[in-house]
């Protein structure tokens, strides 16, 4: 498979995973600033300020709004053609990537992302954003699975399947861990009680952003406490939104793609998710809240951005700094 291509496949991964992990971000504050008591500009600020940090997009943001309330922020990381990390901005990518390598994927693949392109920028995703932003946003996610369930159904497992799912799993993985993350961002500046009833409301919208609310219930009962929500997310084996099963996932793939058993590695890629792989594997949370949740997410999303760059240069070395997608120097992992 050409470099260019293969890059073409990983990226194409990436901006849909991106585009609905903004989603789901947007969808869950929505939900929970429901429920809150903070009212005014001040109120507002303290609900919205934690995802533009999440994101790490609040330098762009400020240079475009004046203030920061759920209208400013849901226009911004959802429309903005400014923001090349918005929903629209990451759907155009992904669709602009499938365009270019139509021969390598199915039919009913890039008919799934052109008709979410062509929605989003159609008067009526405007009407339902304007009528009801949270069914919006769980529509771009449901558009994002029959991506995935298409891809699964209808692309061969062969090198373009290995790329997509590299790109796939290592931004979901990334992605998560700031969703995980947005809990320390809410918790720092309120001095909110841990354990206290809007701590465990928070904690609920964590898991309910990653989809894991109901099979975090199939596993765990009684109260929801942070330790339960951080090993469930973090460090759970089988949860296909956990960052452990990201990372294994997402090793298979660098090691089918050189045909190395993953007893061993052919490459620096393959040395580094390895290794995240057996951190993980072998984590706890107790160690994980020893050292800092917020330290420890923030070294796997460092991590995740040294695989990325290695994996990138081993396998796309016609690239050249003016070729990078403009997205790499945002939201994490490049």
């Amino acid at each position: 498979m050409l470099s260019r291509v293969a890059d073409t496949l990983y990226w194409l991964g990436r901006y849909i995973e991106r585009a609905e992990n903004n989603a789901r971000i947007l969808d869950v504050n929505l939900q929970v600033t429901l429920d809150d008591d903070n009212a005014g500009d001040v109120g507002e600020k303290r609900d919205w300020e934690p995802i533009l940090a999440t994101l790490e997009d609040q330098k762009l943001f400020n240079s475009l709004y004046a203030v920061t309330n759920a209208e400013t922020v849901c226009e911004f990381v959802t429309f903005a053609k400014e923001n090349p990390n918005s929903i629209r901005c990451c759907v155009a990518m992904a669709r602009e990537n499938a365009r270019t390598v139509r021969e390598y994927i199915s039919s009913e693949m890039w008919e799934r992302i052109n008709s979410l392109y062509l929605w989003l920028n159609a008067p009526s995703a405007r009407n339902l954003f304007a009528g009801s932003a949270i069914d919006f946003y769980r529509q771009v996610v449901d558009y994002a699975h029959q991506f995935h369930g298409t891809t699964d159904a209808t692309l061969n497992r062969g090198e373009g399947w290995n790329f997509l799912q590299i790109g796939k799993y290592l931004e979901r993985a990334d992605d998560v861990s700031r969703i995980l993350d947005l809990k320390y961002h809410i918790l720092l500046p309120t001095g909110e009680q841990v354990g206290g009833n809007v701590d465990t409301v928070q904690w609920q919208a964590v898991l309910k952003s990653c989809s894991a609310f109901e099979a975090f219930r199939k596993v765990h009962t009684g109260q929801v406490t942070p330790g339960k929500v951080v090993d469930f997310i973090l460090l759970h084996d089988s949860f296909p939104r956990s960052i452990r099963f990201c990372a294994d996932h997402m090793d298979a793939a660098l090691h089918r793609i050189s045909g190395c058993d993953r007893a061993h590695f052919s490459n620096d890629a393959e040395r580094l998710s390895g290794r995240l792989c057996s951190d993980l594997n072998y984590a706890s949370v107790g160690e994980v809240f020893k050292l800092g949740l917020h330290q420890y997410l923030d070294g796997i999303q460092q991590r995740l951005i040294e695989i990325s760059s290695t994996m990138r240069a081993e396998y796309c070395e016609w690239l050249e700094e003016a070729d990078e997608p403009p997205q790499v120097q945002s939201q994490g992992a490049a």
